[in-house]
């Protein structure tokens, strides 16, 4: 389980980009917080279920439906978890 409560934004930025290129084969040099999911990197709906489970698996906290839909860049799925870590 990974306690994203004591990790800073740089550790969650690089775990998410390491998440990332292993859930959908992607270069890890290519990525970036701007990175787009869905135009950048070709991730789709479906996929991004898949990055919602994934996430709630490996933290044990889901994403609330509201934040889940505001997601659209590398950037923002570590602003989402940073989030979580406040609650």
């Amino acid at each position: 389980m990974v306690v994203v409560t004591e990790m800073s934004k740089d550790e969650l930025y690089a775990w998410v980009v390491d998440l990332l290129a292993e859930m959908f084969e992607l270069d890890k040099s290519s990525l970036t917080p701007d990175s787009n999911l869905y135009a950048d990197l070709d991730i789709d709906s479906i996929d991004a279920v898949d990055l919602a489970v994934k996430l709630k698996q490996l933290t044990g906290r889901g994403l609330a439906p509201e934040v889940f839909k505001t997601i659209r860049t590398v950037g923002d799925v570590v602003d989402a978890l940073a989030g979580m870590a406040v609650e």
